[in-house]
């Protein structure tokens, strides 16, 4: 088992992800103008980057992180690196999704303002991205489930969270799975989850976290899906903030939001001490 101190990075495919065997823009990383955030784009190889606890510590849970980012980049650093950090610390086993994205330009933030500002500009390649963002959450929680032996997890203690664009690969997966895709646990975190919320009968226990001045993605998407799942009779919280705006993560504000992580892990203790 590698340390805690160097992730691994993981092929999710075994081959060219299927759906994009011909895309040929390389990944790089890059920083958002005026917001100064780094962020990784033109993700067409995915992968997973195993955080893995000190094994004193390790708990036998797994998260998989999916970084938010307009389904164009990846704001990896305080919706990824930083939230497997925390993880790691509470004993969790972290695998940060380096899911498949809209491809840019150098100047992809001109791109990105462009088409969150004109919905049909947004539409086609939504439309394109779609089952390949699902396809790879999928692989990702089989991926994770297939290797727990080897990464010290217990294959029913697998779950999923993401952020804004990750969130609503977070719900994707959790909506439309099988068996083996199946997370035991999924928290969206500001879900950017624009349609229906189909429930399925073996959909597992849900976390929401969101922020009542989100201008990007309004706390209503959040309060929907939470009344899906009560109304399903399925378990779920949802924790919604008065202040912390859009894209939070792990960035302190000095507001009750920045302990929306440890609400978390306490919801995920509690779940720990029931079969779900």
């Amino acid at each position: 088992m590698q340390s805690p101190q160097q992730p691994t990075v993981i092929p999710l495919w075994p081959g060219a992800a299927p759906g994009s065997e011909d895309w040929t823009h390389d990944e790089q990383i890059s920083v958002v103008p005026e917001a100064g955030l780094k962020v990784i784009r033109n993700v067409s190889r995915p992968t997973l980057t195993a955080f893995l606890p000190d094994p004193k510590l390790a708990n036998g849970t797994a998260v998989i992180v999916c970084p938010g980012g307009a389904f164009h980049f990846l704001a990896f650093e305080h919706e990824g690196i930083q939230v497997a950090n925390w993880l790691n610390a509470h004993g969790i086993a972290a695998f940060m999704l380096k899911y498949r994205l809209i491809p840019t330009s150098d100047n992809f933030a001109a791109e990105v303002q462009e088409r969150l500002a004109d919905r049909a500009k947004m539409a086609g390649p939504m439309r394109a991205l779609a089952p390949l963002i699902l396809a790879d959450a999928q692989q990702a929680v089989r991926l994770v489930r297939q290797r727990a032996a080897e990464w010290g997890v217990r294959p029913d203690r697998i779950g999923i969270m993401g952020f804004s664009a990750g969130g609503a690969v977070t719900m994707a997966v959790t909506l439309y799975h099988d068996a083996d895709s199946r997370p035991d646990f999924a928290a969206p975190i500001y879900p950017a989850h624009f349609g229906e919320v189909p429930v399925p009968d073996d959909a597992p226990p849900l976390f929401l976290a969101h922020a009542s001045d989100d201008a990007l993605i309004p706390p209503t998407i959040s309060t929907a899906i939470y009344a899906a799942w009560q109304a399903a009779g399925k378990p779920v919280e949802l924790h919604i903030y008065a202040k912390g705006g859009h894209g939070f993560g792990m960035n302190k504000l000095g507001l009750p939001v920045d302990g929306w992580i440890e609400r978390f892990g306490e919801w995920l203790q509690a779940l720990s001490e029931k079969p779900t």
